[in-house]
């Protein structure tokens, strides 16, 4: 058997090697307990494990960082989902009093799927992606990252690839994690643009003056429109898709730009003539012109805008998929993604489970080859086991992340006691 190639059958057997030897506990620990300043706060986490032919283990919890090890050692979970910090040790739900059991704590956290961009992207449908509507991801952290940090000022996002087909983002800030439920469906309101289900063919609604947030979301789409939607996606190609595109403006708009787009050969030069004839004087007596100038932005938000599942966002109860999990479908683990580096992030070129397997696989023979009869203590080995991997680039970047909420606890405890000294 070729370990390098993705089989979902030999999940079974590849699980155990993954778990016993390249799962980075130390770090995921690390993160989960935020440098151990609050009581309890990694023993009252919840962890879901979703197990072979799909049985569900909810109120997962554990006392630590070996006892977290061993378990999942023992189940070899086909998914790990992370819940909330709760008034009670989560695997103690059923016997503490009713009604006293509460979700208290959690990130603050986000959910972008690409099969919610299913009526925008022609490449692909479903639960397929490729690099060209791959942008669409891209397009959505950019947008939010900056919002997250310039608009509410959270300094501490954690985005990693879903495994499949979309991304999640962790906002770790302590203020973050202790939003009520209220204040996470405001943040999510907050950075809702595109509004409305499949029979709503006008998602994106402007008005004027337009949002300082939305004006630099349009500022981020803009960058990327033209070579994702135009050259790429090709949206205004045939009579087909651009009466998708027109059905977005104005009436009168739509008559002169059918005459117009027949005479053009590109989306890219439909959408110039498209936008000189919301310009056009003739529209004038028929459409206000603030909506004139809004439309093109409209649609560009409507082919590009992140759509966010925003009940994962709301609720402090909810389940979302775990970092360094194993998507069952792809075998493709589930790793942070480096921001500085987010126009080369390539989905394709994640680790799948086999791989990392087979690179162990090759380590062992040539270290036996190279030192028979040498033994290496367990514990040592494993510590430097995914370092011999392709998952190594990932598990450091979730490293430097770990570093920075470190830095930023250690200076808020700083000012914290300057402060108890002046008084």
């Amino acid at each position: 058997m070729d370990l390098s190639v993705y089989d979902s059958a030999g999940l079974p057997d590849l699980l155990p090697l993954y778990y016993r030897r390249l799962f980075p506990f130390y770090q995921y620990y690390r993160w989960l307990s935020y440098g151990g300043v609050v009581k309890n706060y990694f023993v009252h986490r919840e962890f879901s494990f979703t197990l072979k032919d799909d049985i569900y283990v909810r109120y997962q919890s554990f006392n630590n960082q070996s006892e977290l090890e061993k378990e999942m050692q023992k189940m070899n979970p086909y998914k790990i989902d992370i819940g909330a910090v709760y008034s009670h040790k989560p695997s103690m739900h059923n016997s503490v009093k009713s009604g006293t059991f509460q979700a208290q704590e959690k990130e603050l956290v986000f959910d972008i799927d690409m099969t919610d961009y299913d009526d925008v992207r022609r490449c692909c449908s479903s639960a397929d992606i490729c690099n060209k509507c791959w942008t669409l991801m891209t397009i959505a952290m950019r947008i939010l990252d900056r919002a997250l940090a310039d608009d509410f000022g959270f300094r501490h996002r954690l985005w990693v690839y879903s495994g499949r087909r979309g991304v999640h983002c962790w906002v770790c800030d302590e203020a973050a994690r202790k939003l009520s439920q209220a204040e996470r469906s405001a943040v999510a309101e907050y950075l809702s643009v595109v509004k409305g289900g499949e029979e709503t063919i006008k998602k994106v609604q402007l008005f004027d003056p337009i949002h300082p947030f939305i004006k630099k979301s349009i500022m981020v789409v803009e960058k990327y429109f033209e070579q994702y939607a135009l050259v790429g996606q090709d949206i205004l190609e045939n009579k087909q898709n651009w009466d998708k595109v027109l059905a977005l403006v104005p009436e009168v708009v739509r008559e002169l730009a059918q005459k117009d787009f027949q005479k053009a050969r590109t989306s890219v030069e439909r959408w110039e003539k498209l936008k000189k004839c919301l310009n056009a004087p003739v529209c004038n007596n028929h459409t206000g012109n603030d909506v004139k100038k809004g439309t093109a932005k409209e649609i560009m938000l409507q082919y590009c805008y992140p759509r966010l599942d925003v009940n994962v966002s709301k609720g402090v109860n909810h389940l979302l998929k775990s970092p360094f999990s194993v998507h069952p479908k792809t075998g493709r683990i589930s790793v942070p993604i480096d921001f500085k580096k987010l126009d080369q992030f390539d989905p394709f070129a994640v680790p799948t489970i086999s791989l990392l397997c087979s690179e162990l696989d090759n380590v062992n023979i040539k270290e036996d080859q190279d030192s028979p009869g040498d033994e290496e203590p367990e514990v040592k080995r494993r510590t430097r086991d995914y370092k011999r991997t392709s998952l190594a680039p990932y598990v450091k970047v979730f490293e430097q992340f770990l570093d920075k909420l470190d830095q930023s606890r250690k200076g808020e405890l700083l000012l914290k006691s300057d402060l108890k000294r002046e008084f």
